[in-house]
């Protein structure tokens, strides 16, 4: 069976077990980590972590996607670490994470260029490291798909075409995304089953994610406990109507959890947590919540099984 790269070495495809597809470890802004660092505890980042990643191993979760590219603080190192001493294999990403801007550098350049970054990671190693990854990240959202993201989608999509590696593309459902997305990706002649459209949970449109799932690609329901865009009471029945129509082998769930995030001081935080913007936002929210909710809806083992274990390796090996 085919190996899959993981932040601790190759690992075989049928060893993927159950897992959540979308979580961070880590989520925060390079360039303000660095410059000032004196502003994060980083002993404590770390223990979040662990813990976070210990909690999903405590509850059969198996394997995770971490999807943290540049601009979401992407420290191949770090990711290793929490990985060894949690025992959670972890699937690393290369790619950029950006809405609009773009760095001078990449301004400056072609897709081609950025492209051959991309694959250098997967051909040397991530940052200095032997640790390769094993899919791209690239993002659209409130801004549309502008300039700067189609670069990179296209980006991704040639370093794709010349590793094999699939797609995971941050969409925003409410601005439309995914439609141009999944275009720009089929335009660059990247095979439908190897590009991912993260965050189509976000709507409960049936029609909206019917027409992406229509095209051949996958699709994330991987925002579970982040309300504000969509409440799980919307959520889980729009999952359950998909899984009626018998999509169960295109879709995957996760939360797309952080254990730590930087982009809101702290007394934000805790008002949006109060207000009910996210509620049980964790690693630990699918198997506790999502999964129960889901079976006392209707859905049966085998689609179950198929969506946390079977959809991971064949995206992941397409």
């Amino acid at each position: 069976m085919a190996s899959i790269e993981s932040v601790t070495g190759p690992i075989d495809a049928g060893e993927l077990g159950p897992t959540l597809i979308h979580e961070h470890y880590r989520t925060r802004d390079d360039a303000n980590a660095q410059q000032w660092p004196h502003l994060y505890d980083e002993d404590a980042l770390y223990s979040v972590a662990v813990e976070a990643a210990k909690g999903a191993v405590d509850r059969g979760v198996k394997t995770i996607g971490e999807p943290t590219a540049m601009f979401l603080g992407r420290d191949i190192r770090f990711i290793e670490r929490v990985a060894k001493e949690a025992g959670l294999q972890t699937i690393a990403c290369t790619g950029i994470y950006t809405y609009e801007h773009l760095p001078l550098f990449w301004e400056s350049r072609s897709a081609d260029v950025m492209a051959a970054a991309f694959v250098h990671d997967f051909e040397h190693g991530i940052q200095g490291t032997e640790i390769k990854p094993g899919f791209l990240k690239c993002a659209a959202d409130e801004p549309g798909v502008t300039d700067n993201v189609e670069k990179v989608h296209r980006a991704c999509a040639r370093a794709s075409n010349q590793t094999g590696a699939p797609i995971m593309a941050h969409s925003r459902p409410a601005s439309n995304t995914g439609p141009r997305q999944v275009e720009i990706l089929l335009e660059e002649g990247v095979p439908p089953e190897k590009i991912q459209i993260a965050h189509t949970g976000d709507t409960d449109d049936l029609d909206y994610i019917e027409r992406l799932l229509e095209t051949g690609v996958w699709i994330g329901l991987d925002r579970f406990g982040i309300e504000m865009y969509l409440p799980m009471e919307r959520r889980i029945p729009t999952a359950l109507a998909l899984l009626e129509r018998g999509y169960a082998d295109r879709m995957f769930l996760s939360a797309d959890s952080c254990a730590s995030i930087d982009w809101f001081p702290e007394e934000t935080i805790e008002v949006l947590v109060r207000e009910g913007a996210v509620k049980d936002w964790t690693i630990t929210l699918v198997p506790d919540q999502v999964l129960p909710a889901l079976r006392e809806g209707g859905m049966t083992p085998e689609q179950e099984k198929t969506m946390m274990e079977e959809n991971p390796k064949a995206w992941l090996t397409a």
